[in-house]
């Protein structure tokens, strides 16, 4: 069992308190007018501190987006390690994608920025971006593949399958966070899941 000395427990925190910050900072003023002074402020650091873990604002943004996504991915693989049916599977995949994303608004509009940015330069997109939304997907492949195995889901493409599904949690949201929608938030949640298994189930 590693024991963990007293400065990486502070640095820890000082880390997650500085990309707690970026990921408002950048959420409510966009990359460009975003500053490493304002992060610090933000952080209630200094500004030299914010360098110490980070050399640049590039540096913060994308830690501040991988780390959203780590911490993501990481309860979505936890609930979908859990026992259950396919459908259940389904739901769970949905439901923690929906409320993650609503319940860290600042997190969901840089990674949303991220997307749409992909269109006009795919190339600026971080390989570390796209491979951790590419596990997301995966653990949802996994699931259906396992579907259409059982004869649970129809013969689909299980793939695409996948990444519509994840489209489509983030599409919700997006409504949500406009104020395009106005259902609660687990009403959604199973408009999702609905139009999702009506289209991939057999019966």
């Amino acid at each position: 069992m590693s024991h963990r000395t007293r400065q990486q427990v502070i640095a820890d925190f000082r880390t997650a308190d500085i990309l707690e910050a970026a990921r408002s900072i950048f959420a409510s003023r966009g990359y460009s007018e975003a500053t490493v002074e304002d992060i610090a402020q933000a952080a209630g650091v200094a500004k030299g501190t914010v360098y110490l873990y980070y050399p640049s604002k590039a540096d913060v943004y994308w830690a501040a987006l991988k780390d959203g996504i780590q911490a993501l991915h990481k309860k979505l693989k936890t609930e979908m390690a859990r026992p259950g049916t396919v459908q259940e599977k389904v739901q769970r995949y949905i439901r923690v994608k929906v409320e993650y994303f609503y319940d860290n608004h600042n997190f969901f509009k840089i990674y949303f920025s991220e997307f749409g940015h992909a269109f006009v330069h795919p190339a600026a997109l971080q390989k570390e971006f796209t491979d951790l939304y590419r596990k997301q997907a995966a653990l949802l492949r996994t699931v259906l593949e396992e579907g259409v195995r059982s004869k649970v889901l129809r013969k689909i493409h299980t793939d695409a399958t996948a990444y519509a599904i994840s489209d489509l949690t983030r599409s919700v949201i997006t409504h949500k966070l406009l104020k395009w929608s106005h259902r609660k938030i687990q009403d959604d949640i199973k408009f999702v899941f609905d139009l999702i298994w009506k289209g991939i189930a057999t019966t």
